[in-house]
């Protein structure tokens, strides 16, 4: 491939619009789709638990970014005019506008060590690539502004053509980040499809420290990243690993001692506090400039000295079990009657907590017939399940988890389904179970209410291969269903 590498400093450095971006991009029926892999991109960090509170893009890392090619031309939201200002990191998409938050403490970020860098993506439907891209944030940036074109470099720092190829996952783009960059900046990696309108475009959360090994000695072993909210007498701890093992000496654990310290920025603070006056061989903290490490309200980098022998840090949040919480089935009928294996199943819980409930129907051999989840305040909720199963007794299994994920609570009572069966049995109800689909494999897609058969190998893998946006085969609706399926 030719990689072309620029330096300087310049390098030395809308609802009408997404309708127009949802139509073309839905026309393409078979998506690409990938994602920055080295360094992580704040998407990737998401799935990964490291980033929180990312909404949809923790689920979907490959799908985040995905709009019209072009950057930075225009205004964008229109062909060859990329992202809308404001909505980068998402491309614009709502599910994933979680990404478009900025701020100095928003995201974690990675350190990089050495300006001379290889990226690398990982492709989950790989499409020809006309070209890679790698923009970075201006000196003098604002960090709390959410991203737009004048908070970039008008031209990349790296180009690397594609040549209308297929790009492999893992391949490695060496490119080197200009020298007047340091500290917290962004840099924006974007895949321009050679075959659709479309482009991702990646946002790297980025600490440029560009030395091979950290003033005094640091390395970085982890991250504080701010989660959930606490109580008190809720706990945190950091635990701390060596090559070996477990490294209990340099251990350090916090109790949430009043309402305001249970703020996750607040109790990320503590702790990296109190790591700081506990420990002389760890640091916890951003890194400045100046090589200093101070604690900050929001996410913090672990450090540790060679002689410490610390590798890696964990932190664990032991949350006290709310005794009180309270759920079960409020009541069922003794009995429903299925018309052609269909029926609606209608129940009420009751609760003394505002939960995320899940309702289960399994038959009797134990598969899940039917299913539905529903955040719900405390008191009494109706819930409606809809559900396709055979005649037989059948099991209503109930959980529901307090909002904070504390405390968890079950009820299980036995039903009767009576009447007319299914006929067709199936393994999934399509989507679910997708990472287990294979030759073989059988599928009921609700919108159909019809069964489909994964076809034999090579085929068999389409059949894994599906998102809301990408859903070309897609049994039964996709435009290339009959490609992965058989229907039954």
């Amino acid at each position: 491939m030719k990689r072309t590498f620029f330096k300087g400093s310049a390098l030395t450095a809308c609802s009408s619009s997404m309708i127009l971006l949802s139509a073309m991009l839905a026309s393409q029926t078979v998506s690409a789709h990938g994602y920055m892999e080295v360094p992580p991109s704040r998407a990737l960090l998401c799935q990964k638990g490291v980033n929180t509170n990312c909404g949809a893009a923790q689920y979907e890392p490959q799908s985040v970014g995905e709009t019209f090619k072009g950057f930075p031309a225009g205004v964008g939201g229109a062909p060859l005019q990329g992202p809308i200002d404001g909505k980068i990191p998402s491309g614009g998409h709502p599910s994933f506008s979680a990404m478009d938050a900025q701020s100095a403490s928003r995201w974690q970020l990675t350190e990089i060590k050495d300006r001379n860098i290889d990226f690398q993506w990982r492709y989950t439907q790989s499409h020809p690539a006309t070209k890679h891209e790698y923009f970075i944030t201006r000196n003098g940036w604002n960090v709390n502004e959410s991203l737009k074109r004048a908070s970039f470099e008008s031209t990349p720092f790296c180009v690397v053509d594609g040549g209308h190829q297929l790009p492999v996952s893992g391949a490695k783009h060496n490119c080197n980040i200009p020298e007047d960059k340091s500290g917290q900046h962004v840099i924006l990696g974007i895949w321009t499809v050679g075959d659709t309108d479309a482009a991702f475009y990646n946002a790297v959360d980025v600490n440029i420290l560009g030395e091979p090994s950290l003033p005094g000695g640091w390395t970085s072993v982890g991250g504080i990243a701010p989660s959930a909210q606490l109580l008190v007498g809720d706990k945190v701890k950091a635990r701390a690993f060596s090559a070996n093992g477990v490294s209990p000496d340099y251990d350090v654990e916090i109790a949430i001692d009043t309402a305001e310290e249970g703020s996750p920025n607040n109790w990320a603070f503590k702790l990296a506090e109190k790591i700081n006056s506990t420990h002389s061989l760890i640091r916890a903290g951003i890194r400045h400039e100046n090589g200093n490490i101070e604690p900050v309200r929001g996410n913090n980098t672990l450090y540790a000295q060679k002689e410490s022998g610390v590798t890696r840090y964990e932190v664990q949040l032991d949350m006290k079990e709310d005794t009180a919480a309270r759920m079960s089935v409020a009541s069922q009928q003794a009995e429903y009657v299925l018309e052609k294996g269909l029926a609606s199943v209608q129940f009420s819980m009751i609760s003394n907590r505002p939960m995320n409930v899940e309702a289960t129907l399994f038959d009797e051999n134990n598969k899940p017939v039917g299913s539905v989840a529903k955040q719900v305040e405390s008191g009494s909720t109706s819930l409606t399940m809809d559900v396709r199963s055979n005649p037989g007794q059948h099991t209503l299994t109930l959980v529901g988890t307090t909002l904070d994920g504390r405390t968890t609570r079950q009820d299980t009572q036995p039903t009767q389904m009576t009447g007319e069966g299914a006929g067709v049995e199936h393994d999934f109800v399509f989507p679910e179970g997708i990472s287990e689909y294979t030759a073989g494999t059988k599928v009921l897609q609700p919108k159909t209410n019809e069964v489909f058969e994964c076809k034999p190998f090579p085929e068999s893998g389409y059949c894994k291969q599906y998102s809301p946006t990408a859903n070309g085969f897609e049994p039964g609706v996709g435009a290339h269903w009959h490609m992965a399926w058989d229907k039954i």
